[in-house]
Formats: C-alpha cells, structure tokens, sequence
C-alpha cells in the first residue's frame, strides 16, 4: 500500500472515530448526566451512520467515545510542546503549545460541562490526561536536559500542567464567567510557572 493510500485510509478511520465521538457525545448532552445509562451503543452508532461492529472497532465504551475529544487533545500534548521553537523558554513554550491545543478551536461548553458535571465521564477524561502525562513529562525532560529517571521535575510539572487545564475548564464553566477558555487557560497555567504569573 502506497503513502496517499494509507494516509487516505488513516483520515477515514480518524473521520469515523470522530463521527463516532461526536455523535455520543451529542445523545448524552441531550439526555443529560442523570441520563448516561441510556445513552446505547445502537442509537451512538445510529447517529453516526455506522454499524454497532464499527462502533465497537474503536471504543470499548460509551464513556470513552463520549471523551475522545479530550482523550486525543491530552495524548497530542507532548507532541505539542515538542513542536514548540528549540529556543523559546520552558514556560512559554508550554503556554503557547497548550493554549494552541486547548482552544483551537475553543471547547464545546455543553459537551465539556456534560463531562465535568458527570462522575463515570469526568473519572474517564481524568484517565486520559493521566497517561498524557508521560509524554509531556518526557517533552519537558528533552527541553530542558532533565533526566526522567532521577529528576522529579518534568513528572511534576506536567502533572500540574495537566492539572491546570482541567481548573481552567472549571472555572471558564463557572457561573458568570465571560472571558474565552485561551484567557482563564494562561491564567491557570501562569500558576504552574509563578515566574510568568500577570501582575
């Protein structure tokens, strides 16, 4: 199989897991948090023009299809760093590349208060940030020189990393709140680095 091939078969694959996410996460905002026991396989795969098998091919529950979004935004986040200029400070860089990744475009109010407001929804979306962890970790240890194995410093700071995101998320769903997730998102992030925190 040629490169266009396979690429051409990898944007289909990703386009169907999309529909997929997409479309359950669309039935459980309908049916709301105390409603997530009837959001069924059938009527997800249903919604997304694809057979229960194919649905099945990509997500081993309703939880993690319902997450997708936030599980494939959390597992690009080391890469995004990395993608980060070679010279540009640590805080920076991770600031830049998590509000490029967080809110481009900025989040589903809906699908993200459905999840954040919904224990087996918020458990799952906290599973993922988890394992992205690793390789943010490891990202921060090639940018800074660290060694992962010895050093406490890259695990740390990319638990706070992934741990000021999901604060951010909160509060940007606070009542009242007006300004755009990239804003409440630096906030959140400067308290990982005190040295960037605005005045």
């Amino acid at each position: 199989m040629n490169d266009d091939a396979m690429d051409l078969r990898t944007r289909n694959k990703r386009a169907t897991r999309d529909a997929i996410s997409n479309a359950a996460l669309r039935l459980a905002i309908e049916q709301g948090p105390s409603g997530l026991a009837l959001v069924r396989v059938h009527d997800i795969a249903s919604a997304a023009g694809v057979s229960p098998r194919t649905y099945n091919n990509y997500f081993s529950s309703r939880e993690e299809a319902i997450c997708a979004l936030q599980a494939d935004q959390a597992g690009r986040a080391g890469r995004a760093l990395r993608a980060r200029p070679a010279g540009e400070p640590l805080e920076q860089a991770v600031v830049a590349a998590m509000v490029e990744l967080y809110t481009d475009p900025e989040p589903d109010r809906a699908g993200l208060r459905m999840i954040m407001s919904t224990p087996e929804l918020e458990g799952e979306a906290l599973k993922a940030f988890t394992m992205a962890e690793g390789p943010l970790a490891e990202a921060i240890a090639a940018r800074t020189g660290a060694d992962p194995e010895r050093d406490l410093f890259p695990a740390v700071t990319a638990a706070s990393v992934a741990g000021a995101i999901r604060v951010a998320g909160r509060h940007w769903l606070a009542p009242g709140n007006t300004d755009s997730f990239a804003a409440v998102l630096t906030r959140a992030l400067s308290c990982v680095f005190p040295a960037t925190h605005p005045s």
